[in-house]
């Protein structure tokens, strides 16, 4: 069994009740069956407690009228884990933040960035994330499981990180490079020819690997990639606002959450496409004065959700969706700062973002109905400069 996680996972520690935040409220945590069981077959001083803080038929523990599990107490500390130890607890809070993605002899470990102290992690660190692999003995195999497939989009993804860790290149640049390659892997999948798309990644790798910023005029698929980019502009505006209306659409789980997207499009969309641009010509020219590379967290928020979801088109064959997935919410979240920044008196700091993106986390990647929405819809839409 293959397992690959990002080399800042050993960094991680759980700050427990020092923590900004608690991961014990604000949702439904659910209890896997054998965690159930041993909840039922537990006899001993703490059983009454623990029997009145299951929903034994839901499988999840209860919740009290602020959405704080039942075992949560005044110092935002487990009291199930006080009590009776941390073989206590089940699997879900075991692992978090910890997120695994299952292939075949294949497990993709994470660190989900609803967590304060994992985004933070990821969002302050300067340099490029790489990946960390190791084996363990166990082999396993899975039905109808797309081998062929599977191969072409690690490579792919590979590919793909390669680009959006290429710094010398605009991160818009970036994002369209690697929307278009998902774009032709598409097609090539959908034509069943998808041993050509090792050719097309090598050269498209290839170009990326000796450009910079000033020589993309001299490999056509960069600058006829940027010229793309500018044409579509206008229709970004109207695109992203789209999106914001679909996100009031899903499913909450923090009651605050509507409200927040409200503000939003107050601030940004309301007064019309003129002042919007005249907002974020000054919202981005700010970034590039602040003190810090503003575009560094944003790269490294795109090569998690690469890493977390794309490859999950084995399952699919929604190769397109599941990079533009990647792309908008990073998107999104940017948008999100940007009103951020115009509430602040137009300024940020880094906690402001990472403030933002676990709450943006939460609603989005720990609701079963949002995410299998938000790629019905990706499935669907194409970004404005494909």
């Amino acid at each position: 069994m293959l397992y690959v996680l990002p080399d800042y996972y050993p960094e991680f520690h759980c700050r427990a009740g020092a923590c900004e935040d608690t991961c014990c409220a604000g949702w439904q945590i659910v209890i896997e069956e054998q965690s159930l069981k041993r909840y039922k077959a537990y006899r001993g001083p703490f059983r009454r407690r623990l029997f009145l803080s299951v929903r034994w038929k839901k499988g999840s523990f209860r919740q009290d009228k602020e959405k704080r599990c039942a075992f949560l107490n005044d110092k935002n500390l487990c009291d199930m884990y006080v009590e009776l130890g941390p073989d206590s607890l089940c699997r879900t809070c075991r692992l978090y933040p910890r997120h695994i993605e299952e292939y075949e002899n294949v497990r993709e470990v994470s660190l989900s960035v609803s967590c304060p102290e994992a985004a933070r992690l990821l969002l302050t660190r300067q340099e490029a994330v790489s990946f960390r692999r190791f084996y363990r003995e166990k082999e396993e195999s899975y039905e109808e499981f797309d081998e062929l497939l599977y191969s072409v989009l690690t490579d792919c993804r590979t590919g793909m990180l390669e680009i959006l860790q290429k710094r010398s290149l605009s991160l818009k640049l970036r994002c369209v490079l690697v929307a278009g390659l998902a774009n032709d892997v598409q097609k090539r999948f959908d034509q069943g020819k998808l041993f050509s798309c090792r050719s097309l990644l090598e050269r498209l790798c290839g170009a990326v690997r000796t450009s910079s910023g000033e020589e993309i005029d001299s490999h056509p698929w960069l600058f006829a990639a940027e010229n793309r980019m500018a044409d579509r502009k206008r229709e970004n505006f109207q695109w992203i606002r789209q999106m914001f209306a679909f996100l009031s659409e899903l499913e909450v789980l923090k009651e605050d959450w509507p409200l927040w997207l409200e503000e939003i499009r107050e601030r940004l969309y309301r007064s019309g496409q003129a002042a919007y641009e005249r907002t974020e010509r000054e919202f981005l020219s700010w970034l590039e004065k602040d003190g810090r590379d503003w575009t560094i967290p944003f790269e490294q928020l795109l090569v998690y959700f690469f890493f977390v979801y794309f490859c999950g088109a084995v399952y699919d064959g929604e190769i397109l969706a599941s990079a533009q997935l990647g792309i908008v919410h990073v998107w999104l979240i940017r948008e999100m700062l940007m009103a951020v920044w115009l509430r602040n008196g137009k300024t940020l700091c880094i906690e402001d973002l990472t403030e933002l993106v676990c709450r943006y986390s939460r609603e989005l990647e720990h609701s079963d109905i949002n995410q299998k929405r938000m790629e019905k819809k990706m499935s669907r839409c194409r970004l404005p400069w494909l």
